[in-house]
């Protein structure tokens, strides 16, 4: 048995999935987050269910990559699935018309009436039981981010399944009516045998659905198609209008005349504060103070906890690294292993740990409180003046947590033109792994003024490079239409729970990496390779960057990992006080080349599968070059600035 969680972007369902699963999959109050469908396993009753979470999508006439992902998967539900359909009870008018669509799978299915908090607060009241009776499928009220009702929820699919309960099947006009007989008449000459209902293919190739389309035509011969096609010509010329453009009417229409038939609008205090917050945080200039002020905020929390607590770890770790020497001797290839492990380890709690945690806190706050939507939206008219679609700020701001889901997100992007500048983009965002070297190099041996420098130096970056790429690849791109998510409280335990699925990434991921390159950079030492390496790239490193030659090393492992970089910097020096051995302005240097250069490894995949390896390979060596100029002119100028 399987369910099957689809609702609109941001009506919950990825938090509902989580509250039964574990946390698996980022549940954030800002649409478009989920780009790619999750699954797991629960038990419900003794029962074993897999239960899968689709991304968001508002119609099932798929307008981008992550809706068309919903759509082929349901297409291919198999024999055992039941459908949750989980609707913003909030704005029930408007969601009703992805169910009304979900019903004519004909698949046993249920509705989790959801964030009915926030409809009672807005004043609508939902007589669930008439609602229920019009749709013909059980409806549970369920406030998914407290957990309210979700096992209800599970509880009314698994008894869907066993009942096989179906929804009813809504009639359209009668005239559309007919015209869905006439189709199903010639459909049984042609004897096709398919997985769908005939009246469900008749409204589908009505709609001109892509899938639908081509099935039929491949099922049938030409001559057979053509029939068909004819249908909807003749259909289409006696109204004058397209049939898929009917169909949709239709949809909306009977919507809302299924709110209006079952909820009741009460009047509400207008005096909201959520409102009063939003016209001070997307005023046209306090919002831009406001984010700066927010964004600074969020930086000197970081910088503060980061610099309290890495000293602390930094001591310990030394002081176990002296024991290890006398013990074994610095000679020998074991103190090499243990010593390289043990810094790897040590690495990733002293420097890694202490930057990452508030950080990922910080940021499910900023997700979940709704604001990250309240920045794309006073963001959007300068995306628009670098040529970019304003929608190009997601994954931009995905980014800053990790590059890789930043670069899957460009698929809610229609333009092939803007997937690759904003991919590009995408990758100059300092993301936590980046930040952990600017803040454990600059921030702590310099300023944290020098560390936010980089940030800004990023955002300029962003601009020069979009408005650059955008001239080179001309293309008119349209508003942007996003959803304002509603403003909430996040609650500990999600904050908890999302920090922790982000940080398990460094866990269980980079850490080992950082381990196992730590490792092998101390054999490399012992073994006297470590001067080769630094000699072959000592042209570039010291030549043109004015680095130290022994950093060459460090750069090239830093592929794998840009923690990596800061971990074997250490390393490679032979101290954890580099201050001591390069200047302010060669640490300066270093960082905006770390932190501009080669993407890595994840985030070259990423790019290869979602834009092809060429554009990938492009995409690489534009931001090398960009790091290598700006490394050098920061290095130069250093003196200027601080």
């Amino acid at each position: 048995m399987e369910f099957v969680l689809i609702g609109q972007p941001n009506s919950g369902k990825s938090t509902i999935f989580n509250e039964v699963a574990g946390y698996k999959t980022v549940a954030s109050n800002f649409p478009g987050v989920t780009v790619k469908f999750v699954q797991s396993e629960i038990d419900i009753d003794n029962r074993h269910v897999k239960i899968t979470d689709l991304p968001g999508t508002y119609s099932l006439q798929a307008s981008d990559e992550a809706e068309n992902v919903t759509s082929m998967y349901l297409y291919n539900l198999n024999s055992d699935a039941v459908i949750i359909n989980v609707l913003d009870a909030s704005v029930l008018s408007r969601s009703l018309e992805l169910t009304l669509q979900l019903m004519e799978f004909e698949k046993p299915m249920v509705i989790a009436l959801n964030m009915i908090d926030e409809a009672e607060k807005k004043g609508i009241k939902i007589n669930e039981k008439l609602l229920s009776e019009k749709l013909g499928i059980p409806i549970v009220k369920t406030i998914g981010r407290k957990g309210i009702g979700v096992f209800e929820l599970f509880r009314a699919a698994t008894e869907a399944f066993e009942n096989n309960t179906r929804p009813s099947q809504l009639l359209f006009t009668l005239d559309l009516e007919k015209e869905f007989e006439t189709f199903v008449s010639n459909w049984d000459k042609l004897s096709i045998n398919t997985i769908y209902s005939k009246r469900f293919l008749a409204i589908k190739f009505f709609e001109k659905d892509p899938f639908i389309l081509n099935l039929i035509k491949e099922s049938s011969d030409h001559s057979g198609f053509k029939k068909l096609s004819n249908c909807i010509s003749k259909y289409e010329k006696n109204i004058g209008k397209n049939s898929e453009q009917v169909v949709s009417s239709f949809r909306h229409s009977l919507s809302f005349e299924l709110f209006e038939d079952t909820s009741a609008v009460e009047s509400v205090r207008k005096d909201d504060i959520r409102k009063k917050i939003d016209d001070i945080l997307m005023h046209p200039v306090f919002g831009f103070l406001s984010m700066a002020l927010i964004l600074y905020s969020v930086f000197i929390l970081i910088f503060s906890f980061g610099n309290m607590t890495e000293p602390l770890f930094l001591s310990y770790f030394e002081k176990f690294d002296d024991y290890i020497k006398n013990l074994l001797g610095s000679e020998s290839l074991m103190f090499s292993i243990i010593s390289g492990a043990f810094s790897g380890f040590g690495g990733g709690i002293a420097i890694v740990i202490p930057f990452l945690l508030p950080f990922f806190i910080m940021l499910s706050i900023l997700e979940d409180t709704g604001y990250l939507a309240r920045i794309a939206y006073l963001i959007d008219n300068i995306m628009h003046k670098i040529g970019l679609h304003g929608l190009s700020i997601v994954p931009i701001i995905l980014g800053y947590g990790c590059t890789v889901p930043g670069i899957l997100a460009t698929r809610i992007l229609k333009s092939k033109r803007d997937k690759i500048i904003t991919a590009t983009l995408t990758t100059l965002v300092p993301c936590t792994a980046r930040m952990a070297v600017i803040f454990g190099l600059v921030g702590f041996f310099i300023s944290l003024k020098a560390a936010v420098l980089i940030y800004v130096i990023s955002i300029v970056l962003l601009g020069i490079t979009g408005k650059i790429m955008s001239k080179i690849m001309p293309e008119v791109s349209p508003g942007l239409i996003l959803e304002i998510p509603k403003y909430h409280l996040p609650s500990v335990k999600a904050i908890a729970a999302k920090t922790w699925f982000r940080l398990k990434e460094f866990v269980f991921v980079a850490w080992p990496i950082l381990i196992a390159g730590s490792i092998i950079l101390e054999i490399i030492k012992f073994l006297n390779w470590e001067n080769s390496i630094n000699n072959f790239a000592e042209p570039f490193t010291s030549d043109i960057l004015g680095l130290p030659a022994v950093v060459g090393v460090t750069l090239i492992f830093g592929i794998m990992r840009k923690e990596l970089a800061l971990l074997l910097l250490f390393s490679a020096l032979g101290t954890s006080d580099v201050i001591s051995v390069m200047t302010e302005a060669q640490i300066y240097g270093f960082t905006i080349f770390i932190t501009f250069y080669i993407p890595c490894l994840a985030t070259f995949a990423a790019l290869g599968r979602e834009l092809n390896w060429r554009n990938a390979a492009l995409i690489t060596f534009i931001t090398f070059i960009i790091a290598t100029v700006l490394s050098v002119i920061s290095s130069n100028v250093y003196s200027l600035f601080f």
